[in-house]
């Protein structure tokens, strides 16, 4: 197994190295401020006043699309996710990539769940809302994907980043989107878990890499 590890294609690509630190960088820099801005104030402003009175409380047909995107946050759902994807992984012969599914979630679940607290954001008086797990875990899934299919397509540097950066983008918007419609978070706390993962993951596929190679 160890061979196989070692032997196996890397979780990210060489020349995506540079420019996703980079982005963890930036990502890492917003999450940090987003939390700042909302340090313990769970008042509607910004661009949250200007967002969230239009898609909180939606109705049939779309909630029921928001509760089907909901539930691949959920514990059950992602396991599910999280399970079916590093499954494909390792039927195509990416086991670096099938840590990374379950490595990168779980970093990254990690990671929103010590911020909430820390934040102090609430939605409804109650809930910790800084930054969304089911946003961040999205994103999480889609950067193991997006990684995966352009190493496997040979892409260039500039288009392999763009199809990183656009389907991670895709499964955030959609995860985000639902969490706001559903009233569980607000928008910025979408894009803070949005930025939670473009920080984690790349990191967390870094060190699957280093110490695969090392072993």
């Amino acid at each position: 197994m160890r061979q196989l590890v070692r032997s196996a294609p890397a979780a990210l690509p060489a020349e995506l190295r540079a420019p996703l630190a980079l982005t963890a960088a930036l990502a890492t820099a917003v999450l940090v401020a987003l939390g700042i801005l909302h340090f313990h104030d769970s008042g509607l402003t910004g661009i949250d006043a200007a967002v969230l009175p239009p898609i909180d409380g939606v109705r049939p047909p779309w909630r029921y699309v928001a509760l089907v995107f909901d539930f691949g946050g959920e514990p059950l759902g992602s396991t599910i996710l999280v399970a079916l994807i590093a499954a494909v992984c390792f039927l195509v012969h990416r086991i670096r990539s099938a840590v990374l599914t379950v490595l990168g979630v779980v970093a990254t679940v990690v990671v929103t769940t010590v911020l909430k607290p820390i934040t102090g954001r609430t939605i409804h008086g109650e809930f910790l809302s800084y930054p969304s797990g089911h946003t961040a875990l999205a994103t999480a899934l889609a950067l193991v994907i997006a990684l995966l299919l352009a190493d496997r397509l040979g892409l260039g540097r500039a288009v392999a980043m763009g199809l990183v950066l656009g389907l991670a983008l895709i499964a955030g918007l959609a995860m985000g989107w639902a969490e706001v419609a559903l009233g569980a978070h607000y928008p910025t706390d979408a894009l803070g878990g949005f930025c939670a993962a473009l920080a984690v993951v790349p990191g967390t596929a870094w060190l699957v890499d280093r110490f695969a190679d090392r072993g």
